[in-house]
């Protein structure tokens, strides 16, 4: 399912989680750590694969369209735990 949100709301739900949060994510999914990262706003894609993560300039940071929101909704699940 897509998703669009503003950059500084992804942020700052990133900026939310509790500490150890990209770690738990990236196990629960199976996924490396900098992947996770890299879906919240991250650039290391040395040891990590982009994930579908589009990012448009424009007020409030700009749009970020997600193509998949996983990573997402589990975010917001941890921020509200």
């Amino acid at each position: 399912m897509t998703k669009v949100v503003t950059f500084n709301s992804l942020r700052k739900l990133k900026d939310s989680l509790p500490h150890g949060s990209m770690q738990k994510i990236a196990e629960k999914l199976g996924l490396e750590i900098e992947t996770v990262r890299n879906y919240f706003g991250g650039q290391n894609y040395k040891n990590a694969e982009a994930i579908g993560v589009h990012i448009e300039a424009g007020p409030d940071g700009g749009l970020v369209t997600l193509d998949d929101t996983t990573i997402y909704d589990l975010a917001v699940e941890m921020a509200n735990a």
